[in-house]
């Protein structure tokens, strides 16, 4: 196992090379030039050269890789062209927020829809199977964007039940310890901010996780429905085991591997899809900052971002193929 851990860590080496070669290209074929737009649109054309100089823009592409490269090896992401403050302290101060929203709405995400796709598969062309599927397609369906918007008309301005934007309410911020409000207001006994924050977090990750609540029942009801056919659940209930224990220790376990799978892979699609809902929503996490950073070509901060993102994707499969040993014992890693 120890094995197999590090040769997967040795291989994010080369993912994460290679996720910012990608990045690296497209910001500086595809975008605009930053130099211009710091300077504005009354600037000179000898204006924006000596600020694309200042910048090192001016080299060739495979100098500023290098020097870039350089950099990340040293634990330097570089400044943004925005605010001027290293990339490393705004990936720090904002990273906890995104995180938050992520992991309420995977936790959210699995519980419905592992609920979903059981209830789903035992009760198979029944009314249950087809009003939760039913709920499922409008979860694939439904733009997160949108859903996010007809969230916050609902609660905040019709009944009025539930903040429609922010973190939390001004004032309330909790000491920061771990830079989760919900755990730092608990950490410190701030029940006021626990609550602020606890309330500004409902709609954003109700719509963040409305599309891996839907993946996720899905792909439970499939692997149930093989799972429960199989000759030892027959055995199981020919025993007299009771069905919630058919159900639950025999059914739902031996089918979960591929449901994990889907599971980590929506962990990472969440840091993605928060994008959008910190946008909708105002949340100030790394996703709202990610958009500002690519409408102002702020090269250092898009590419520290995705290259964080990325990480975290990555790590998230590999603790799930680690998960997958404790599933099912007749997994081995060499």
């Amino acid at each position: 196992m120890a094995r197999y851990i590090l040769k997967r860590l040795l291989l994010l080496i080369p993912v994460l090379l290679g996720v910012l070669i990608v990045v690296f290209i497209v910001l500086r074929v595809f975008t605009n030039d930053p130099a211009a737009m710091m300077l504005g649109q009354h600037a000179t054309t000898a204006q924006v050269e000596a600020l694309r100089h200042q910048l090192g823009l001016d080299q060739p592409l495979y100098v500023q890789f290098g020097n870039y490269l350089w950099q990340i090896l040293h634990g330097d992401f570089g400044r943004s062209l925005m605010t001027k403050t290293p990339v490393i302290q705004e990936i720090a101060a904002r990273f906890p927020a995104t995180i938050e929203l992520a992991l309420v709405a995977i936790i959210l995400a699995t519980f419905f829809g592992l609920i979903m796709g059981v209830v789903a598969a035992v009760k198979q062309n029944s009314f249950w199977d087809y009003f939760t599927m039913l709920g499922a397609l409008v979860g694939v369906s439904m733009p997160i964007f949108w859903l996010g918007l007809l969230l916050i008309i609902l609660f905040s301005v019709i009944m009025g039940v539930l903040p429609p934007a922010g973190r939390i309410d001004i004032g309330l911020e909790p000491v920061r310890v771990t830079g989760f409000y919900l755990l730092d207001s608990l950490l410190t006994g701030n029940w006021a901010a626990f609550q602020s924050a606890f309330k500004h977090l409902i709609l954003p990750a109700v719509a963040l996780a409305s599309y891996s609540t839907a993946i996720i029942a899905r792909m439970t009801r499939s692997t149930m429905l093989e799972v429960i056919r199989q000759d030892y659940i027959r055995t199981a209930r020919a025993k007299g085991l009771p069905e919630r224990v058919v159900v639950y220790k025999h059914a739902l376990r031996n089918a979960m591997i591929p449901v994990i799978t889907v599971i980590g892979l929506q962990m990472g699609a969440l840091l993605g899809g928060a994008v959008l809902t910190e946008t909708v929503f105002s949340w100030p996490g790394l996703g709202s900052r990610l958009v500002d950073a690519i409408l102002a070509a702020d090269y250092p901060m898009v590419q520290g971002t995705v290259i964080i993102i990325a990480t975290v994707f990555v790590v998230v499969n590999l603790i799930v193929d680690i998960i997958y040993a404790f599933l099912d014992p007749r997994i081995h890693y060499s």
